[in-house]
This record gives C-alpha cells, sequence and structure tokens, in this order.
C-alpha cells in the first residue's frame, strides 16, 4: 500500500503548484572510496586473493610488476634506525663491546660525550669510550630497552647493534644484520602469518627486493622500523609460516632488464593499481610501476569504504591551507588509469586552490586518493496547492544534489529509528548539478538519498 505522504505528492503533481518560501538550508557531504595505501605496486590483499586462485608467488610478482622477472643475489647487510637521537640507549643480551666482553645477562647502557659514545656499566660506572660508534654483539640476538621506533617495546634482534653519536645532540641505536634475517622480521610485520604460503613468497620477494633499492640516507642507517621504510619487528615477530617464505625464497629479487628494481607495496587497491607517477609527485613513469587490474582484492575490509560524511565547517577546517575562505566545491581535474585523484581544484568563497590526491588524502584522513565527494542540500518552507475550492499550505523539502547522483533521489522518513524510502523522486538536471523539491503531507523526519551520499535529515510539520 503506498503512503498518505506518496499520495499528497501525486495529487500535488498533478493540481499545480506554488513556490514555496524557503527556509534554513543545510549541507551535508559525503565521501566515499576504495583501497588502502598509495596503490602502486603489489597490493598485499589482491596477493593473498591470488594465492587463494592457485598462482605461484613468481606470478603473483610478475602480475604487479609488469615485464619483471625473478633472480637471485648473494647475501648483504641491512641497517635499520631502531631508536633515533635518544640521550641514553639501554641494552642486554651482548656479549661484546667493540672488543671488551660484556655478560650477558647483565643490563648496559650508552650516553652520548661530544663526538664520543660512552660505555656504562650496570651500576652506572664508566667502562670505556669510543669514537663515534659502539658496536655490540651477542650470541645471536641483542634486547634493545625501551620503545624502538617500530612500537616495539624492549624488542630482541638478530645480528649486531650499533650505537651511533645521532646528526642531533643524542645517540642513534641501529640494527646490523643480513638481508635474510631481516626479511624475516618484516614479512610477518607486513602480512598476516595465517594468510598462504605463495602470498608469503611474495611479500618476502618484494620486502628483500625493496631493501636493496632503496636507501633513506641516514647517519649510519639506510632503513627505518616503520611504514616509512617497511615495517620491521626483529626476532620476535619472527613465525614458522612466514620464515619459511624467506627460506623458500631466499635470495630472490624481482629485476626488470637485469637489475633490481624499488618493489613498492601496500594494503588494498580497491580494484586497481596506479602509476607511480600519478601517485608520488615527480616521480618518472617505470615501466613496472604501471596501474594492472587486480581481480582478487575484495577480501579486505578496505576493498570499499565510507561513506564518511562531513559539514562545510568540518571540511574547510580539515583542509586549512588548501581551502581560500570557506569550502565552497572540490572539482577533480584529473584521474589516474585507476579512479584515483591525481589533481582537483578547491573552490572557496575566497578563491580555488589546486592540490594533488595525496595532499587531499592527508588533510582529509583518506586510506586512499580513490575517492568521490558528493554533495547533498535540503531546506524546508512552506508551499500552497492549488485546489478547486482554493490553496492548501504544505510543508516542503528541496535542495540539490551532484548531478552524477542518477536521475533520482530517494526520499526517506525516519520511522522507529530506522529510514525507510518512501518514495522516488525525480531530479531537475542542470550541468552538473541536480535540483529536486518535493512537498510533504505528513509530519516526521525526512532526508534525501542520492545514490549512496545522504543529504541532512530535516523535520517536517505541515
Amino acid at each position: 500500500m503506498r503512503s498518505t505522504l506518496v499520495k499528497t505528492f501525486v495529487c500535488i503533481c498533478a493540481l499545480g503548484l506554488l513556490l514555496p518560501a524557503t527556509g534554513g538550508a543545510a549541507v551535508r557531504w559525503s565521501l566515499r572510496g576504495a583501497g588502502w595505501g598509495h596503490g602502486i605496486g603489489m597490493s598485499q590483499y589482491g596477493a593473498y586473493g591470488y594465492a587463494k586462485q592457485g598462482f605461484t608467488h613468481g606470478e603473483i610478482l610478475q602480475h604487479y610488476y609488469t615485464g619483471t622477472r625473478l633472480e637471485r643475489r648473494g647475501p648483504s647487510v641491512v641497517r635499520v634506525l631502531l631508536q633515533g637521537n635518544r640521550s641514553r640507549v639501554v641494552f642486554t643480551g651482548a656479549t661484546s663491546a667493540g672488543e671488551r666482553g660484556l655478560e650477558s645477562d647483565s643490563v648496559y647502557s650508552a650516553v652520548r660525550s661530544g663526538p664520543n659514545v660512552v660505555l656504562r656499566s650496570p651500576a652506572g660506572r664508566k667502562l670505556e669510550t669510543y669514537a663515534d660508534v659502539l658496536p655490540i654483539s651477542g650470541g645471536d640476538t641483542v634486547r634493545l630497552l625501551g620503545r624502538a621506533g617500530n612500537g616495539v617495546n624492549s624488542g630482541i634482534y638478530r645480528g649486531a647493534i650499533e650505537i651511533r653519536t645521532a646528526a642531533g645532540a643524542g645517540l642513534n641505536a641501529i640494527n646490523t644484520l643480513g638481508t635474510e634475517d631481516y626479511v624475516q622480521g618484516v614479512v610477518p610485520a607486513e602480512s598476516p602469518p595465517i594468510w598462504p604460503g605463495e602470498a608469503l613468497a611474495a611479500q618476502a620477494v618484494a620486502a628483500r627486493t625493496y631493501a636493496l633499492t632503496t636507501g633513506v640516507n641516514g647517519k649510519g642507517f639506510d632503513q627505518y622500523p616503520d611504514t616509512r621504510s617497511q615495517v620491521y619487528r626483529g626476532f620476535l615477530a619472527e613465525t614458522a609460516t612466514t620464515n619459511q617464505a624467506v627460506s623458500q625464497t631466499r635470495g630472490e629479487v624481482v629485476t626488470y632488464g637485469g637489475r633490481a628494481v624499488v618493489t613498492y607495496f601496500f594494503s588494498t587497491s580497491g580494484g586497481h593499481t596506479e602509476n607511480v607517477e600519478n601517485v608520488f609527485a615527480g616521480s618518472d613513469p617505470k615501466p613496472w610501476l604501471k596501474g594492472v587490474d587486480d581481480p582478487f582484492d575484495n577480501a579486505s575490509p578496505y576493498h570499499r569504504w565510507g561513506p564518511y560524511v562531513f559539514s562545510t565547517r568540518q571540511l574547510t577546517a580539515k583542509l586549512g591551507s588548501a581551502v581560500k575562505g570557506r569550502f565552497r566545491k572540490l572539482k577533480v581535474l584529473r584521474r589516474g588509469v585507476s579512479p584515483r585523484v591525481v589533481r582537483a581544484k578547491v573552490q572557496g568563497s575566497r578563491g580555488t586552490v589546486t592540490v594533488t590526491g595525496s595532499l587531499l588524502r592527508g588533510r582529509l584522513g583518506l586510506r586512499d586518493t580513490w575517492f568521490y565527494l558528493r554533495r547533498v542540500s535540503s531546506k524546508t518552507g512552506r508551499a500552497k496547492a492549488r485546489t478547486s475550492s482554493g490553496t492548501r499550505p504544505l510543508a516542503a523539502i528541496h535542495g540539490r544534489v551532484d548531478a552524477a547522483s542518477g536521475r533520482f533521489v530517494k526520499l526517506q522518513k525516519q520511522i522507529d529509528g530506522d529510514w525507510k524510502t518512501v518514495e522516488l523522486v525525480p531530479l531537475l538536471r542542470s550541468g552538473s548539478v541536480g535540483s529536486y523539491r518535493i512537498h510533504v503531507g505528513e509530519r516526521g523526519r525526512y532526508r534525501v538519498l542520492a545514490g549512496w551520499a545522504a543529504g541532512p535529515p530535516v523535520a517536517v510539520d505541515p
């Protein structure tokens, strides 16, 4: 049965209208998107999906890194900054400090004295002074006390720890270890150990290749332990399944034209990856970092996300210097080979600013640059319906939406706490904007739904 509201709407359309007197306007911005991460290279959830479909790690890697092949490289060393510019570095499990023997069950510390590093005993007594760097090692591992840059408290690490004078006034604690040991601490931090073995193997090769082809040029280190490089959590993060993936692929790296290449990876593609030059400003195109279809990425909870809802005031505040005056509109100027935003124009009350998709992602706190923003406005007012016996007052809801929302909007009424659709309302389209006008005969709380974008609720009292 059609509701009284619907009957009223149809009747008025037949009898004719007087224009409503507008009341206060409200605007709601809805943002919806896909993916999580920068979108370049291998999607980790996509690799998981490919492995579930029976693909090998080599096939997975060759899909995401176009035109590449796998080759083997010999042993190498990685230096990872664990603690940066600390006034004091504390450790245990070490058996030597340079040429000096240490007790492995004792807790030692290091402090800086000008250009030197001073080793102190468990009681705080000065034991020895080292020029610029204090190398410490244990049997197989050393424990670094305190919180490291990877978020691990008092972690255990393979290889050695170098305590160096930092560029600032403090000390850097740097884990120096073989690449294979390093990758064993990366894979379980970047991919769940319960994932299929071929997905973990693909992660191991990507992590190994990334470590060999990138560096941050720090003082004595070339990798951070977090997403600035790749997440590395050391010995305590290792599992049997991830160590097996590292062992299975020992020495394997991704190459293009015979040389190892940078293997970016990220969480979720949303169904398509992106060209590197469309995401990282100033980057040249790379033949192995081109956007590709990602058909098995949808296991990720972030394959699609949103909608997130903002007021105009909230958007203005979040965008900050990227908007002049009060936010009015976002116009996308260019999308990439996926629908990720490459460049857009932010229109404000005092002018426009051209920005990158990456800047918008950061300012708005989004998971990815693959997103759409829709505006829905609603106004309430009074209207009159002409009848044979005169005119009858009614309530009116009208406003504007983005024309990309479709040919209709849904009028919804809040009933028992839920929003129920009570009518489809055609849009009057003009360029990129659609307008609607609805006359309501029942009291209640209403809103307009334009596709996935909900407008602000309005109270109606005919």
